[in-house]
């Protein structure tokens, strides 16, 4: 006997072994048990979901000698010979391949011009119906209008939109669901168990998830993944056969984005890529991590994970990055898997984005990054706002002092460079806005030494404006620094953290409104000039603008 794929073999014989489609077999029991059965169906839905099946299912139901009955007995000589495909009276089209008006016209003649040879009923399937051309609908449209008394519909689609309407409001609508990765993995397992294929339950869950939903997939999968093994299917067999990245690679590259670790970062792209592995597989896989550690980090149950160890795991990881950090993350990557088809060095890249990424996902201070942990342990004192006397000079730049607990005084490190240059408060500022700027001062220090430098750079650029009911309002020299700072999938975030460490030096939450300068034409003077008056020379003008010349 020749061999028979997974999915063709475990294909559902009855409507109480298709899996994942209550509400579609409840129905359509209901109407066969009552005799309100439809002249024409229109089963929608993911490919893999069991359309198909469902239809065979149907014509033998309808067919059936012991019928028009709920389930069919799949004994009888009619039931068998539509299981084997060989009825008279069911026929099934492909419309991907027949879509012409001539294919539909003689199989709509045949069926009408001659009555049932064997059942009750000719049924006719059509199966990806929207593929049709527009004349053969028509003449399809004709004979669904007004069908014979023996004639049935069943047609299926994985594109609804583009059956047209005139159709789908002749027709019964079923929708088929995705299959979700629990009943994907149930179904994995019932099959593993009866062609005795031993496999690990984290390579049944990487099966399910790679799916997508479709049952047909995932079995054509587990019978790729056990010809691969040759024994035992584990999760290094899955990886290796879809082309996925191994988990502890996405890990490692996980932790280095979150601790800024660029050499770590490029170093695990190369070791992925040398195993084959390519920009989309990596991105990829990261995205399914993400989504797990997502799960993980606001404490859902798990649907991929079902041991232990392996959700613990995942926590624990979950944890180490932050929620801020999980969530950036998630959509500049969602983001790059849109790009990387477009772009004509893929490797080089996905390089860049994520270095780039490394360098500005917010972190939620549950860790402090390598290099500035020594700044992280000086006295809190030091790093409270304080007004500075006078600004050093450049020449000679000179710590501040700060008063710790106890009255005595101690010698703070100098800010870091560039945040010495900033705005300091004037004698004649209002009290607020002198208190504001010292706030802002101590913020973007902190962001410079605790949280990201590429952010600090953005903000020492800017001034404080104004402070009113609780706002702060920060202008950039720059529009280019301003819509950096502001704009793209991780603006949000960045704004949320900036506002929470203003915060944290206010005592207080504050709004920050951020706004780039209303740069005009060049200088004052020049636009005051007029037209030169009638006697006038454009030398007496120029000498007005310029008197030293």
């Amino acid at each position: 006997m020749s061999h028979v794929s997974l999915y063709r073999k475990y294909r559902s014989q009855r409507f109480d072994d298709l899996v994942g489609q209550p509400h579609v077999v409840r129905t359509l029991q209901n109407a066969l048990k009552s005799g309100r059965y439809s002249h024409a169906y229109l089963f929608i839905g993911p490919r893999g979901t069991g359309k198909t099946s469902t239809a065979r299912m149907l014509a033998k139901a309808l067919c059936c000698e012991k019928g028009p009955a709920e389930e069919p007995c799949n004994e009888c000589d009619i039931c068998v010979s539509i299981t084997a495909g060989n009825c008279m009276d069911v026929i099934e089209m492909d419309a991907a391949s027949e879509s012409g008006v001539d294919d539909v016209r003689e199989a709509i003649l045949h069926m009408i011009e001659y009555r049932p040879a064997q059942a009750s009923f000719k049924v006719f399937i059509i199966d990806e119906v929207h593929d049709l051309s527009p004349k053969a609908f028509d003449a399809l449209l004709k004979t669904i209008e007004e069908p014979p008394a023996h004639l049935v519909f069943v047609l299926a689609t994985t594109e609804y939109a583009k059956v047209p309407p005139t159709i789908r409001s002749r027709c019964q609508k079923f929708e088929f669901r995705r299959g979700s990765l629990a009943e994907i993995v149930s179904r994995l397992q019932h099959v593993a168990k009866s062609e005795g294929i031993e496999s690990d339950p984290a390579a049944l869950g990487a099966i399910a998830r790679m799916s997508d939903g479709s049952y047909r997939d995932a079995l054509n999968l587990l019978e790729l993944a056990a010809l691969t093994a040759e024994g035992k299917v584990t999760l290094d067999h899955v990886y290796d056969q879809l082309g996925l990245v191994h988990e502890e690679q996405v890990d490692a590259l996980l932790t280095a984005i979150r601790e800024s670790d660029v050499a770590k970062v490029v170093q695990t792209i190369e070791d992925v890529y040398r195993q084959g592995r390519d920009a989309r597989a990596i991105l990829e896989s990261l995205m399914y991590r993400l989504s797990d550690l997502t799960v993980s980090a606001w404490g859902l149950s798990s649907t991929s994970a079902s041991d232990a160890a392996v959700v613990a795991s995942q926590k624990a990881l979950a944890m180490q990055l932050g929620r801020d950090a999980i969530l950036s993350m998630r959509s500049s990557i969602g983001e790059a898997l849109v790009k990387v088809r477009m772009v004509s060095l893929p490797r080089l890249w996905l390089e860049s984005e994520l270095i780039r990424l490394a360098s500005e996902v917010p972190w939620d201070g549950a860790k402090t990054r390598p290099q500035t942990e020594a700044r992280a342990a000086q006295p809190q004192a030091e790093k409270a706002p304080q007004a500075v006397e006078e600004r050093p000079r450049k020449s000679e730049p000179s710590p501040t002092k700060a008063v710790v607990a106890g009255g005595e005084e101690a010698s703070a490190e100098a800010p870091p460079d560039g945040v010495s240059k900033m705005e300091e408060p004037q004698p004649d500022d209002p009290p607020e806005i002198a208190r504001a700027k010292e706030v802002w001062k101590a913020a973007v220090e902190h962001i410079q030494a605790q949280f990201s430098k590429v952010m600090a750079q953005k903000l020492l650029s800017t001034r404080v404006v104004g402070f009113e009911s609780g706002t702060l309002s920060i202008e950039f020299d720059r529009k280019i620094d301003c819509d950096s700072m502001t704009s793209g999938p991780n603006g949000p975030a960045r704004i949320t953290k900036v506002k929470e460490i203003v915060g944290k030096f206010a005592g207080e939450e504050w709004e920050v409104d951020f706004a780039a300068a209303n740069r005009k034409a060049k200088s004052s003077s020049a636009e005051a000039v007029e037209l030169p008056a009638e006697g006038e020379s454009l030398l007496d003008l120029s000498r007005q603008v310029f008197p030293n010349s």
